[in-house]
């Protein structure tokens, strides 16, 4: 009698189960895998991320040190700005700051549109400003230490310069006309008026601006009525017009803040007012620009506007 031989079949399965074991392996090892991956990215960066997020921190770094420079530079710039604002005054031979509105429009637009920038367009854009407000910076010292040399080379003479009103105006209402083209009240056309017209009730005390001595006085004029006209030296005269009474003479030295004159109505006059002219080296210059030592910075600039709120003219 034949036994049946059944190890083909044992070895089959045997062969099977080791397969079956080997896959259940991989299956553990790549599971195992997966999981490492999640958890070292999780709470570990690849080189990529942390190169990414080690320029983004150098980034915010140099952008705060930047801020930083360009508050500290604001800072330095507007302190000049405001030396050199009331400085200036000594020389006039470059146009008033400008206190338009429309400057502060636009440095509010120029501030919107830092914030549609990336990172890299900021960062380029602050370097430039920083490097023009250095380059601002330098220009205004320079103009400082010229204009405080100027200042030094005056010396004792300073009060010889036009610094006051003419008549006594601490609303800063009075001042009606300002220096540039403006309608005449007769030929009602823009002709250039060289001077200020203070509209004050005739009869109203009229101040020398500087210590110095009478060149002229004209008690007859088809146009300017009675005038006075004053040398203050160093170039620097001051003219006083449309006077109804005078109370100086040709040769007379006179101090800042002394009486010269009752304001009045004569000449080619639309009203009762005073015109007053400041001329440097034989030219007419912006009175305006001579109050700077009765004024504030912040009353400067709104007599500026009131000024130029005005078109017409009193002669």
């Amino acid at each position: 009698m034949s036994r049946v031989v059944k190890q083909p079949n044992n070895a089959h399965k045997s062969l099977r189960q080791r397969l079956l074991r080997l896959l259940l392996t991989l299956l553990v090892w790549i599971g195992a895998i997966v999981l490492y991956y999640f958890a070292f990215s999780i709470f570990f960066d690849t080189p990529v991320e942390y190169e990414m997020k080690h320029r983004a921190d150098r980034m915010k770094s140099e952008y705060k040190a930047l801020e930083g420079r360009y508050d500290t530079l604001m800072l330095v710039l507007e302190n000049l700005s405001e030396r050199d604002r009331n400085l200036f005054h000594s020389l006039f031979e470059s146009d008033p700051y400008n206190f338009d509105a429309a400057y502060e429009a636009q440095r509010n637009a120029t501030y919107d549109a830092f914030f549609n920038q990336s990172n890299r367009e900021l960062k380029g854009s602050f370097h430039k400003r920083i490097n023009n407000m250095e380059k601002a910076l330098d220009e205004l010292n320079e103009s400082y230490q010229a204009l405080h040399q100027e200042i030094e080379q005056i010396g004792k003479d300073s009060h010889s310069i036009p610094a006051i009103q003419p008549v006594i105006n601490p609303q800063l209402t009075l001042l009606t006309t300002s220096y540039g083209m403006r309608i005449h009240p007769f030929y009602k056309t823009l002709q250039s008026h060289q001077g200020v017209d203070y509209a004050i009730p005739e009869g109203s005390r009229v101040f020398a601006t500087a210590d110095g001595r009478v060149r002229e006085v004209a008690y007859r004029s088809s146009t300017s009525g009675q005038t006075i006209v004053i040398d203050h030296g160093n170039g620097y005269e001051t003219s006083y017009s449309h006077l109804s009474k005078t109370s100086v003479r040709k040769g007379q030295t006179v101090r800042r803040g002394d009486i010269i004159a009752l304001s009045g109505d004569t000449g080619l006059s639309l009203a009762p007012h005073l015109h007053y002219e400041v001329r440097l080296n034989g030219m007419r210059v912006d009175p305006i620009h001579y109050f700077f030592m009765e004024l504030t910075p912040t009353e400067y600039q709104r007599l500026i506007q009131i000024a130029q709120s005005g078109m017409q003219a009193f002669d």
